[in-house]
């Protein structure tokens, strides 16, 4: 597929078949995206995938799939045969950061002008999206305001964010929202 085919249909899903993802589908797309930019090379993000059902109905409520159901959608995070969690570990910056070839003339950590990390992670992110629609695969992102419930169940350690939640898996006819 062309890239800008892939843009192009690139679009948050909210309703999956019950059709499982493939091994080698999924390991492709999380390998895109860990290519993406990592300033100075720190490579702080990371994903967490998830296919147990048990463990993506406790995500989905996490990530408040009820309130989706009771305005007539589809529980389509519970039934996403995968969750892939991005997550950043801010850290892992500056302590890259604080390396001899990274720090100011004066041996002080550069001010960072932006959270290179959220950048890093958000780019992260949009490669699974796109990657996940070359494999002919369809994904929606969900944020969630439970971060420490989302790190309890998953085992994710307190320096590290859970941006989100990746459901993914094969698109199912699915009522639209406005």
């Amino acid at each position: 597929m062309e890239f800008r085919d892939v843009v192009k249909r690139r679009r948050m899903v909210r309703h999956f078949s019950t059709e499982p993802v493939s091994h080698d589908a999924l390991v492709r797309i999380v390998d895109a995206g860990s290519r993406g930019p990592s300033a100075g090379n720190s490579q702080g993000h990371d994903f967490v995938i998830v296919t147990e059902a048990g463990t993506r109905a406790r995500i989905a409520a996490l990530c408040g799939e009820q309130g989706y159901v009771r305005q007539g959608f589809d529980p389509f995070l519970s039934e996403a045969p995968v969750h892939i969690v991005p997550c950043i570990r801010e850290a892992t910056y500056h302590e890259r950061y604080q390396e001899s070839d990274k720090v100011n003339d004066d041996g002080t950590e550069i001010e960072w002008p932006v959270p290179f990390w959220v950048m890093d992670g958000g780019a992260a992110v949009m490669l699974v999206l796109l990657a996940a629609v070359d494999e002919g695969l369809a994904t929606a992102f969900v944020g969630t305001w439970e971060l420490d419930g989302l790190r309890s169940e998953l085992g994710i350690p307190a320096d590290v964010t859970p941006l989100g939640v990746i459901a993914l898996g094969h698109a199912a006819r699915e009522k639209r929202s406005v």
